[in-house]
Formats: C-alpha cells, sequence, structure tokens
C-alpha cells in the first residue's frame, strides 16, 4: 500500500510543501501535488498544484497581524484541512523539514526531538533569516501531526566533508574547535542537482563542477565526483556572492569601522548586513534582479555588473579548488530563468573553457534541463531546475524505511 511524505519549507513570509507517494522501497521521482502560502500575516494565499503543474486550488484568507509568530501554524493548518478533503486516503507517514543550520553536529537527516530541537535553537544567530522560521514549522507540524515523525533534513549537511583548508578560517584554533568555520548552505539544492547531472550527463558528473545557485539567495559550490569540496559561503548566509538584501564578500574591517566610526552595535550591523545590502543597497531600486534589468538606473546596470563580476571570480576559485572543470551548471531562480546574467557571466570566461551558445541559452526552457555550451566547448554548460522538495523525500523515504 502507497503511503504519503509531506515536506516543508517555512520561511519569514511563506510555506512551500510537497505531498510525494512512496512505499517501503523508494519515493516517487515527482511531487503527487506542491504549493504554497504566502503573504503569512497580511493577506495569505493558497496555491497547489499537481504534479504535472495543473492548479488545482487557490485561495485567500484573513490572518492576525502582520509578523505573527506563529503565521505558519494557521497556515499549515489550512494546508492540512484541504489535503484531508482531497487526498484519497491520506496516511502521512512522515514530515521532512528543510533546516537551513545543522552546525557541527548534524549533517545526516535526524528525528526532531525535544533536545535536537533545543540544539537547532542554539543555531539561529548563525542564520535568522531562515532558522527561526524553519522550526516555527516544525513546531506547527508536531503539533498538527501528532506521532508522526519529524525529519530535519540540513541545508549545511552536503559541505560537511569538505577538506580542512576549505572548512576553517585562519583564526586561533580554539575558534574551529568552538564551530566557527565554514558550513555552507543550499546544500539540498546542490545535492539534488548532484544527483540529476549523474543522471543526465554521467560522463562529466563524476568530474570537477562548479553549481551557482542563484536566487534572492545566491552561492556556488564546487564539486568532485559528485561531493562538495568548496563553496563560497561560510559560517553565516552572509559570505561569497552578493545576493538579493545580502552583501556576499566583505573585509572585516568594514565591520570595524561601521562600530568604531558609525557607533553601530550588533543589532544594527545585522540589519545592515542582512536586509539593506546586496541587489537592493547597490541599486537603491530593488533587491529582484527582474526589476533592475527592467530598470534605467545606472545604479542598476552597476548591480547586475557587480553580481556578474563576482560570480565569474567565485566560479574561477571554485575551479582552483578542484583543479579544472568540467561542467558548469546554473540553478534556481536567477540560474534557471535568467538567460542574460547566464550569458554575461560565460562571457570573458573562455580562459575556462566556458562557452554558451546564445540561441540555446536564449530558447531554453526553465522548466527543463537544457545543456546551452556549444558542441565544441570544453566545458559543459547546464541549466537545471533544482528540486530541494524532492531531495528532502528521497532522504525521509530513506529514513522511514531505517
Amino acid at each position: 500500500m502507497s503511503a504519503h511524505l509531506l515536506t516543508l519549507n517555512a520561511g519569514s513570509s511563506s510555506l512551500k510543501f510537497a505531498l510525494f507517494s512512496h512505499d517501503a522501497h523508494a519515493v516517487a521521482d515527482a511531487a503527487l501535488l506542491s504549493g504554497q502560502v504566502e503573504g503569512f500575516g497580511t493577506h495569505p494565499r493558497l496555491t497547489i498544484k499537481s504534479g504535472d503543474g495543473a492548479r488545482l486550488a487557490e485561495r485567500g484568507w484573513t490572518s492576525g497581524s502582520p509578523g505573527s509568530p506563529d503565521a505558519v501554524h494557521p497556515a499549515l493548518g489550512v494546508v492540512l484541512d484541504w489535503l484531508r478533503a482531497n487526498v484519497p486516503a491520506l496516511a502521512v507517514d512522515a514530515v521532512g523539514h528543510r533546516v537551513v543550520h545543522g552546525g557541527v553536529r548534524y549533517a545526516a537527516p535526524v528525528t526532531l526531538d525535544d533536545a535536537v530541537f533545543a540544539e537547532l535553537e542554539h543555531l539561529v544567530p548563525l542564520a535568522p533569516l531562515h532558522q527561526p522560521h524553519n522550526l516555527d514549522g516544525v513546531r506547527a507540524a508536531r503539533t498538527l501531526f501528532p506521532g508522526t515523525p519529524q525529519v530535519a533534513c540540513f541545508d549545511t549537511g552536503f559541505h560537511r566533508g569538505h577538506p580542512f583548508v576549505h572548512d576553517a578560517f585562519a583564526l586561533p584554533r580554539e575558534y574551529y574547535d568552538e564551530g566557527v568555520r565554514r558550513y555552507g548552505f543550499h546544500g539540498l539544492s546542490y545535492e539534488y542537482v548532484a544527483q540529476r547531472l549523474a543522471e543526465i550527463d554521467p560522463a562529466v558528473a563524476g568530474g570537477r563542477v562548479v553549481v551557482a545557485h542563484l536566487g534572492s539567495g545566491a552561492s556556488a559550490c564546487a564539486l568532485r565526483e559528485g561531493r562538495s569540496v568548496s563553496s563560497s559561503m561560510g559560517f553565516t548566509a552572509l559570505d561569497g556572492l552578493p545576493m538579493g538584501t545580502r552583501p556576499g564578500q566583505l573585509d572585516p574591517g568594514v565591520l570595524l569601522w561601521l562600530m568604531q566610526e558609525k557607533g553601530m552595535d550588533a543589532a544594527a550591523i545585522a540589519e545592515l548586513l542582512y536586509r539593506r545590502s546586496g541587489l537592493k543597497g547597490l541599486s537603491g531600486v530593488s533587491n529582484d534582479m527582474r526589476d533592475l534589468h527592467a530598470s534605467d538606473s545606472p545604479r542598476a546596470r552597476e548591480a547586475i555588473d557587480y553580481f556578474v563580476a563576482r560570480l565569474q571570480r567565485e566560479i574561477g576559485a571554485l575551479a582552483a579548488a578542484v583543479g579544472g572543470l568540467d561542467a558548469l551548471v546554473f540553478t534556481a531562480g536567477i540560474g534557471e530563468n535568467d538567460a542574460l546574467v547566464r550569458a554575461r557571466t560565460a562571457q570573458g570566461m573562455d580562459w575556462l573553457g566556458i562557452e554558451v551558445d546564445a540561441a540555446a541559452n536564449a530558447a531554453h526552457d526553465a522548466a527543463r534541463d537544457g545543456l546551452i555550451s556549444p558542441a565544441h566547448a570544453r566545458v559543459r554548460v547546464w541549466v537545471i531546475p533544482t528540486n530541494e522538495e524532492l531531495m528532502i523525500a528521497r532522504h525521509v523515504a530513506r529514513f522511514v524505511a531505517g
């Protein structure tokens, strides 16, 4: 008899979910349905689609005050009510949660009992935009699915095997021993892309690959034989590439200057780094790449230029970390949909063997895997839509099977 796995990805203003069927052997490769609730605290709206993309439901409702700390609970309640009414013989064997930070201890999926939950709460300062909301999703699911196993799947887990040189900062060693190290993030996305690349292009998947996960949060990761070797993100999700509202790589001396000369305390600096920087801060226009493309502001163009330049630099550095490059993969919102960013990233990188076929790149269907490099190119350039929900479901299915 087939049963179900539910995956949850709770954020500050939205809840993404997917329902998968599974049996004793494996989880299905496509979700039965997926959807999200957006607009917590203001005008929440539920959207659900079938596995083939057909719209199954769309509705809004009123909610509590903006920013309500328990906004995810009523949202998940609405989702559960719909599932019970519309999925015959609904039987949820386990709920899998995306949890951004697992720290030093947690790499593999783990049951979210009280002790584990308490440890993950201690990591909130290292991922303040994500971890609190991930854990809100766990709280809600534990209440609404009593007795059902709750399983955490970690974005940092895929990177825990890094060599020391790609894991450490050049600080006194006691800080490393206390957990101050490069964790890397977006690991569920990278793990899915690595598995998918092995299916569609096994000749290069076992070699040297750089994956660029480009969205509101952005990072890049170097793979060798499908395993993470080095990542652009570090101790927190602030490092590396510029993002929608986060700066990426930053001289720590800037932080000292902000404290000493501007009198900024930790809270003010956190607000600056997490919410006012990146594309938003550089452009003064928006944190959304689509808005920047549409803008005629010189600062918007400069923000795009900066994003591309830093991405090129990171790709080169990560290629050095694995001794060359056999494939480059673009994924996530910008990577999958923004042909201009992909084309501009390839410009001037022929020294590394990276080329993009203009026609293939422009015509690429964002919903499908696509090879966008010319046949003669030394490096194969792919666009692969990520699927973190399926990756969570696969982990949870194996976990439930013991």
